[in-house]
């Protein structure tokens, strides 16, 4: 079983952001990534097979599958993870999670569960469905 990174997905409304990401990577204007300061230590575990989990707006809602994680240096002169991803998004169960700075390892037997394909939940509002997950209806 992959291990799994989890992270906050700081200036995302809804999973319709994180789509327009990626649209954004595959028309060109940007690479599929997201830079990090700190670099996972334990890369092997997380590669092959693991994703990035994004919590939006205080649920998870969505992954990103890793493609690879690569060291940067910046431009400051300070080393950086640059997480690499696979063109994919795919939405979750919503889970409810705290907010919490920079990204924790996420273990696959407390990730959630990929929701069946065509199924994003759209149809209700996210302050809506956070409400609802909270009150355990969803």
């Amino acid at each position: 079983m992959p291990l799994h990174i989890i992270k906050l997905s700081v200036g995302s409304e809804d999973i319709d952001d994180m789509y327009r990401w990626l649209k954004d990577a595959k028309a060109g204007r940007d690479k599929f990534s997201h830079t990090t300061r700190m670099f996972p230590r334990r890369k092997d575990e997380i590669l092959p097979g693991g994703s990035l989990y994004w919590v939006i707006r205080g649920v998870v809602l969505c992954r990103t599958p890793i493609a690879d994680l690569v060291p940067v240096t910046g431009k400051d002169g300070i080393e950086r993870c640059r997480i690499e991803f696979k063109h994919q998004v795919v939405p979750v169960q919503p889970m409810p999670r705290r907010a919490f700075q920079g990204w924790r390892y996420f273990k696959d037997e407390d990730a959630p569960r990929d929701l069946p394909k065509g199924e994003r939940g759209k149809d209700i509002p996210p302050k809506m469905r956070k409400e609802l997950i909270e009150l355990g209806l969803l």
